[in-house]
């Protein structure tokens, strides 16, 4: 998919363009786990710790932001909680503020139903993402409102507990139209920024997007911000436009390839990230772990200081977080669903594991920084902006799906 700002480059103006991205080279899928992160069993990954305990069926946070636990039976909080004990440690959590509700099932069958699941569903024209869904206690199935009925009839061939199979209207996953014009006289997320930092605005061939997080060397941003995405194309970058400041400050060195077959759904092309690694050129000044500050949420995109990033972090269901983009600024919000397998409108590509936040996105967005706000200055990575439903909701890839594509890097 290919959707950002198309620049006519003898000029200023910038214009929205959509484009196709294809990638011939389609080797079978590799052998990966369904829910990488979570098998992992991360500290701050709640799910992970806990999937293998019984009863246990899902945490997240409620719309209050109260630590929630889904539990077949009453019993097994105990387990559970000692599962969860490196979590609840991490994040400051205290047992006796867990709240419980009846689970209907449990959360190791959730993600069996749902790699069960995804690959026919989003095989079927007009589905949008699957999703074991923690605040549900369900698999959540997403589709455009004319293919609901199709989608319906698909899961009740594969024999799945009804009652733990929802499918409900979702807008295609897309990009959103609109950018601020930064005020005259200011440092902005769109205008040339020394060192560089993360969320300012970069420049390749035609297209804008939001240069994600400085590693050792260079740079991660979303992979449809190359020249093709799947395959390293050695992509030219600039900073912040070829025409106005024509010094190459980086070239693209890894964005892997797309891949079909395995758990793929049929006739589409499957990673588990939209992102790519650049290598800036010598002489580039950079700040490794900067990510550019806004003067207040919202869309504004005037640079009045810099967050420093202190490490990576795994998201959880009702946890703010947030991102900084070229387009809409600074904005935050809830993530409302973890881990979802989901379609992108337009192509033939579907991104795997992916998170959704209730938060402002615009076109150029894509490569984003996405992190949770710690004490003072102090940001944890929790993975890179790519794609949005409408204009109030973004997608992200996490940070270990973008190290199972990318390999380990220095964030800081």
């Amino acid at each position: 998919m290919r959707q950002h700002y198309l620049l006519h480059l003898s000029s200023v103006a910038a214009l929205l363009a959509v484009a196709a991205c294809s990638d011939q080279n389609q080797p079978s899928a590799p052998d990966v786990p369904a829910d990488l992160a979570r098998v992992q069993g991360q500290p701050d990954d709640a799910n992970a710790l806990a999937r293998a305990v019984p009863g246990f069926g899902g945490f997240f946070y409620d719309a209050q932001g109260r630590p929630t636990m889904y539990l077949t039976t009453p019993t097994a909080r105990g387990a559970a909680e000692r599962a969860l004990a490196p979590y609840f440690q991490k994040h400051g959590v205290a047992t006796g503020r867990i709240q419980t509700r009846p689970a209907a099932h449990s959360w190791d069958q959730l993600e069996r139903w749902r790699g069960q699941v995804s690959p026919s569903a989003l095989a079927t024209r007009g589905a949008v993402y699957v999703d074991a869904d923690e605040a549900l206690n369900r698999v959540t199935v997403g589709a455009e409102r004319g293919a609901i009925g199709q989608l319906r009839a698909s899961l009740a061939r594969l024999g799945l507990p009804a009652d733990a199979m929802v499918v409900q209207e979702a807008q295609p996953i897309t990009f959103a139209v609109g950018a601020p014009r930064p005020r005259p006289g200011t440092l902005s997320l769109q205008g040339r920024v020394r060192p560089i930092v993360g969320g300012v605005q970069i420049n390749f061939p035609g297209f804008l997007c939001s240069l994600g997080f400085n590693v050792s060397g260079g740079f991660i941003t979303a992979s449809h911000c190359t020249n093709v995405q799947g395959g390293n194309n050695s992509t030219p970058y600039w900073q912040p436009l070829q025409s106005t400041d024509p010094v190459q400050i980086a070239t693209e060195v890894a964005d892997p390839n797309y891949v079909s077959g395995g758990t793929c759904p049929a006739g589409r092309r499957c990673r588990r990230s939209d992102s790519a690694k650049a290598s800036y050129a010598n002489g580039i000044t950079f700040t490794l772990g900067g990510i550019a500050r806004t003067d207040r949420v919202g869309r504004s995109l005037t640079i009045t200081g810099q967050w420093s990033v202190s490490g990576e972090a795994v998201a959880t269901v009702g946890q703010v977080v947030n991102k900084v983009g070229r387009t809409t600024g600074w904005s935050q919000g809830q993530v409302t669903n973890t881990c979802v397998d989901t379609n992108v409108s337009g192509s033939d590509i579907t991104e795997l594991c992916q998170n959704f936040v209730s938060a402002t996105v615009g076109s150029g967005d894509s490569g984003s920084p996405v992190f949770a706000i710690g004490s003072g200055s102090n940001v944890s990575l929790v993975g890179i902006l790519w794609g949005g439903s409408g204009s109030s909701s973004f997608v992200y890839s996490p940070m270990a799906n973008i190290h199972n594509d990318l390999g380990s890097f220095a964030v800081r």
